[in-house]
């Protein structure tokens, strides 16, 4: 019997849909889905009317990470600069897919309907916005083996939710619910399970109406402004918006909203 694709990959509305779709398996991120993956990342940037895209699951589980039934045939690298390069250059080309995924002015959703685990999490983190249904929970199990999460877990993480939330999910090695992910700033938003999916198409769908090119400049510019200093990030904000202030859909926008001021909603 053929095996069904680890991957489904659909397109709606301008907006590219990836289903993890391994629910026998909670969705462990194979070789094929992350080649997979890969080549759906290439097609959302190298496809202009594709505005917007979407990571979701099929079952319980969003996923439960990196498929390690996979990786346990593979000799263990024996020195600590062999597994570093191990961790930049993983087969399943993680970090580069998530590096990819952080680079492209585009808008990355992914909708936890489940449980996240480990690299699962960490491809979350590299995505723009995350929305988790009420029953989610997040966690990384990699302290259970005596290591770090290594594409994104620390790094990543530390950017998202600061320091005092990284140290509960990685040193306390503690999981979090969809509420506590809220509070720490992991999820954006948390939608009740029955409408979980509605809702999650209803947001994408909205991403798709803004503007491009302003979402493509704010991502860069929003990136920049966590690094610099207060002088330094209003001036690449200045430098940003000069550039999309030029362009004729700023006026046009301008004349619209004017021109919409006191009407009745429809």
């Amino acid at each position: 019997m053929t095996e069904a694709p680890h991957l489904l990959v659909t397109e709606e509305d301008g907006i590219l849909i990836a289903t993890l779709n391994r629910p026998e398996k909670y969705n462990a991120l194979s070789l094929q889905m992350m080649a997979s993956l890969e080549e759906a990342v290439g097609r959302f940037r190298d496809t202009p009317a594709l505005k917007v895209m979407l990571i979701r699951a099929t079952g319980r589980y969003f996923s439960s990470g990196a498929d390690l039934k996979e990786g346990g045939s593979r000799e263990r690298p024996a020195t600590g600069s062999a597994i570093r390069e191990m961790h930049r250059r993983l087969p399943s080309r993680m970090r580069q897919i998530w590096d990819e995924m952080e680079h492209i002015e585009k808008p990355f959703v992914v909708a936890h309907q489940g449980v996240c685990v480990g690299g699962s999490l960490e491809m979350s983190l590299s995505c723009d916005f995350r929305l988790a249904a009420a029953g989610a929970s997040y966690s990384f199990p990699e302290a259970k083996f005596g290591v770090l999460p290594a594409t994104n877990g620390v790094s990543r993480l530390t950017r998202v939710v600061g320091p005092h939330w990284a140290r509960f999910l990685i040193m306390a090695n503690l999981p979090a619910t969809a509420q506590e992910a809220l509070v720490m700033g992991l999820v954006h938003k948390v939608f009740p399970d029955d409408a979980f999916e509605q809702e999650v198409m209803a947001f994408c769908r909205h991403l798709t109406q803004q503007n491009g090119e302003m979402m493509g400049t704010a991502k860069i510019t929003i990136e920049l402004a966590a690094d610099l200093g207060a002088d330094q990030a209003a001036a690449v904000e200045r430098l940003a918006n000069s550039a999309l202030m030029l362009a004729p859909s700023y006026a046009e926008g301008v004349a619209r909203h004017i021109a919409s001021i006191g009407k009745p909603k429809s």
